[in-house]
């Protein structure tokens, strides 16, 4: 199971080295896996229940798990292509080198979860609730989670193109030495989202969402074309 983590720094305004702006650092999960079991299954099914299972280098593209439960288990190199997980709960699991196009994890539970070195295109994410969720490395292109809730998230050193953070609500979320290109956060609320450490942040639509988050004065600098375009400022 899961142990879970305090926030960097262990306290409010410490984590992120936040202090001086009082922004409150993510909890990071410490998942430890207990002794897993091979997956020998056929595929995935519909409200499946999976518990301490091991899938290594399978492929689960086209197919429908839709509902599952994910209980301590790990995912290590696996085909996701148009896999179905609509409403599935993963839980005190760790996802490593997964690829695929299209996978469906709209209005899923992802809860103490690490997702490492994804090669990912087009993840619906829509809905999902996202807590205590590290996702590191890799590269993400067309993250789909409009109106998903993230609470003690963290994208360290990944690539996310063309995310869509549309209506989402974060809180405690950071973003640590990863691109972030052409965000969408058009209706979305922050609280304590901490972007300073972003390698590259590239905002298309929402500038003006960016009550209750934090960024540096050099990505200050660099939004000021699109801050003014907002307001109607020329330049």
């Amino acid at each position: 199971m899961a142990r879970r983590a305090r926030g960097e720094g262990g306290g409010p305004g410490r984590g992120g080295g936040a202090g001086r702006t009082g922004v409150k650092g993510a909890r990071r999960p410490e998942v430890r896996l207990p002794q897993l079991e091979p997956y020998r299954g056929a595929g995935l099914e519909p409200d499946g229940d999976y518990d301490s299972l091991e899938f290594l280098e399978e492929d689960l593209a086209g197919q429908d798990g839709a509902g599952a439960r994910f209980l301590d288990c790990a995912l290590r190199g696996c085909a996701l292509d148009e896999t179905r997980l609509r409403h599935a709960r993963i839980l005190d699991s760790v996802f490593t080198g997964l690829r695929g196009v299209g996978t469906d994890l709209a209005e899923s539970t992802l809860r103490d979860v690490e997702l490492v070195d994804a090669r990912l295109g087009g993840v619906q994410l829509h809905g999902a609730v996202l807590e205590r969720v590290v996702i590191r490395g890799g590269k993400i292109d067309y993250l789909n989670m409009r109106k998903a809730k993230l609470k003690d998230v963290v994208f360290e050193g990944c690539v996310l193109v063309e995310p869509d953070f549309g209506g989402a609500r974060l809180e405690r979320v950071e973003f640590v030495d990863c691109a972030v290109k052409g965000a969408d956060l058009s209706a979305a609320t922050m609280t304590d989202v901490d972007l300073r450490k972003a390698a590259e942040l590239d905002i298309a639509r929402g500038v003006d969402r960016l009550a209750g988050a934090v960024i540096s004065p050099s990505q200050l600098l660099d939004l000021a074309p699109v801050l003014a375009a907002e307001m109607g400022v020329r330049v």
